[in-house]
């Protein structure tokens, strides 16, 4: 199977999950130059009013041009707070809530070195709880082509359409809303986040279990 690589991305889309199924390693872009609008800096979640897209706050600065690595965050302003008061509403009914919300608390509440680093560390966090056995690696210099890669970087992951769903907290006000970040996925099926992932896309199943 080929390798995948893919941007860092903080929660990132469920969709980009569909790819870690089944692998052995996955490889992250270390050294390329940040772009604004992105997944590497926002996420999606539903909510009451919608559908929100949570961003990470950048420090003031010429960011786009400069290394993934070296983008700081900004802690001028109190988005954690905000982040997580809207992860509440959104998901606090949800059946999983109490399972993910206090570790995802924990990852947002620390004063990341740089956005590549809570990027990772939010990685890290969907991977172990869908209880995916693969390594995480990077790139060690940019590259414009991987031809014996699944290069995903800068993918186009909202034009991405399952017919199968799985339940949403708000599906009975919006219907389904495809394309969320993997935070939908979790709090609403748990365990079975996997089993919907393999539904939704074909992939072999993977047996997961709570800690």
């Amino acid at each position: 199977m080929e390798p995948v690589l893919h941007e860092s991305q903080v929660f990132g889309p469920l969709n980009v999950f569909n790819y870690y199924l089944n692998q052995d390693i996955i490889y992250i872009e270390k050294h390329e130059h940040y772009q604004k609008r992105s997944y590497r800096n926002r996420y999606s979640v539903l909510t009451a009013n919608g559908i929100i897209t949570l961003s990470i706050p950048l420090k003031k600065g010429k960011n786009a041009g400069i290394p993934i690595s070296e983008v700081c965050i900004s802690y001028d302003e109190n988005w954690v707070d905000k982040h997580l008061h809207c992860l509440r509403s959104a998901y606090g009914s949800s059946p999983y809530f109490e399972f993910y919300y206090y570790d995802i608390e924990h990852i947002l509440k620390k004063k990341h070195s740089s956005l590549f680093q809570l990027n990772l560390e939010t990685i890290e966090f969907a991977v172990n709880k869908l209880k995916l056995s693969l390594k995480i690696c990077f790139t060690q210099s940019y590259q414009t082509n991987y031809p014996e890669w699944t290069d995903l970087r800068n993918n186009d992951w909202k034009s991405y359409q399952s017919s199968l769903k799985y339940p949403q907290v708000w599906e009975n006000k919006f219907n389904f809303v495809p394309n969320l970040s993997i935070l939908d996925l979790l709090f609403c099926t748990g365990p079975e986040a996997v089993s919907y992932l393999t539904k939704m896309y074909g992939h072999q199943q993977h047996q997961i279990n709570f800690e």
